[in-house]
């Protein structure tokens, strides 16, 4: 038996998805399980810089398949980029799947088990949903596809249908996988896996001992982070708002670290209204990654409220593990921001809510006290919930029935409990 995933990206690279699919994998193989990734050759912030086509790393054998690379900023480059992936996988699964192995199709590209289910099918492997962001419902509530017209229903049918032949699908939490029994499929396929973040990888660092603070000269003021994708799914205007009114309050800074569609955006409207309190910075190599997320007294998390079924916002995960608070823009009776609220590790306001976010964000700058019990919160929630051994094994858990013999017997190394 073996596990093959298939996503875009992978390690090295260290997007969100890439780095979800590459700690299990990689967790799986310390295992003694059979692990084998197919993804692109590409960086997802560096179209440009290629991967080799082969190779083995952590025990994982990666084979990189040929795609467009256009990269992401363009749709129409981004379509094509999207489409040879999908023939590209199709092509392999059809050449090197085996009976019985169990093949993880993750989101990214969007639909990518449509594609997939029949090669698999028919090379009699079992295909595994990892619902990472969920397609077509994100493109249909961001009003990039309608669910009325002919291609929305396609989509939305084709998905379905390959959700109902799969042997199992896996979300990251309980408000997608109630949305997909809606949507008919059944309730026995489905499981909730929450995501994590690797706990010995990134830890707090002191403001007096990190680096990347002293380097861009963020001394002592009070930072405010954001970092991660710049996407449509993310809501800016009520930080840039809040960074407007608090442009006369000595020592607060913002800083925005990252990428994505939405950053010439706010990089326009900073420049614009001459918010002088605004920082903004790359993508950071994942050598960086502890200090970066570290460099901010606390964390803006974003996610459109009518997008709460369809996305989790990996980045937060990672703010918990840094150990610092969270003020998440959204639905405050959504995933983040009822967790954030259950656990105290941070704040919640709704998009709009210029007046909300100020407030949350000076509370916290003027009680040191409190700032540090969110932090600590934060961090000692990642150790407990989610945390990259408490997550693989729930994943574990999840997949095992799939692993029985015909004779019934389930693979010891996906029953044995507690990962060590």
């Amino acid at each position: 038996m073996r596990i093959l995933f298939a996503n875009r990206y992978f390690h090295p690279d260290q997007s969100a998805t890439s780095r979800m699919v590459s700690s299990l994998a990689f967790s799986l193989a310390r295992d003694g399980i059979e692990v084998e990734v197919i993804a692109s050759r590409h960086y997802y912030n560096r179209p440009n810089e290629f991967l080799p086509a082969e190779e083995t790393v952590n025990g994982v054998r990666i084979h990189r398949l040929w795609t467009s690379g256009f990269g992401r900023r363009a749709l129409a480059g981004r379509a094509a980029d999207d489409a040879t992936f999908h023939l590209s996988a199709m092509a392999w699964w059809l050449r090197h799947a085996r009976r019985d192995d169990i093949c993880v199709l993750c989101t990214d590209p969007p639909l990518l088990a449509v594609s997939s289910a029949l090669p698999i099918r028919l090379r009699g492997a079992k295909l595994v949903n990892w619902v990472m962001d969920l397609f077509p419902e994100t493109a249909m509530e961001l009003g990039m596809l309608r669910s009325d017209t002919l291609p929305g229903r396609i989509a939305l049918g084709l998905r379905n249908w390959s959700m109902r032949r799969s042997a199992l699908t896996i979300c990251p939490i309980e408000a997608m996988a109630h949305h997909l029994a809606g949507q008919g499929i059944a309730k026995e396929t489905l499981r909730v896996v929450h995501h994590w973040s690797e706990k010995n990888e990134i830890r707090p660092v002191k403001p007096d001992e990190n680096r990347l603070r002293r380097t861009w000269k963020l001394g002592r003021s009070f930072v405010i982070g954001y970092s991660g994708n710049f996407g449509r799914a993310h809501e800016f205007a009520t930080v840039l708002d809040a960074a407007e009114k608090l442009l006369g309050v000595k020592g607060i800074r913002f800083l925005f670290i990252g990428d994505g569609q939405q950053r010439p955006f706010v990089e326009a409207e900073v420049q614009r209204r001459g918010l002088s309190n605004v920082v903004f910075k790359p993508f950071q190599p994942v050598e960086n990654l502890q200090e970066s997320l570290s460099v901010a007294d606390v964390h803006l998390v974003s996610l459109l409220p009518q997008l709460e079924h369809c996305i989790i916002p990996s980045k937060f995960y990672g703010v918990l593990a840094a150990g610092r608070p969270t003020i998440f823009i959204g639905d405050p009776d959504g995933e983040v921001g009822s967790t954030v609220r259950t656990f105290q590790c941070g704040e919640a306001v709704r998009p709009g809510d210029v007046a909300g976010l100020i407030d949350s964000i000076l509370r916290l700058k003027h009680s040191r006290l409190h700032l540090m019990t969110m932090g600590n919160n934060a961090r000692y929630l990642l150790e407990t919930a989610y945390s990259r051994e408490y997550g693989t094994d729930a994943w574990q858990s999840a997949i095992a029935p799939l692993t029985a013999s015909d004779e019934g017997a389930v693979m010891p190394s996906l029953t044995s409990g507690a990962l060590q």
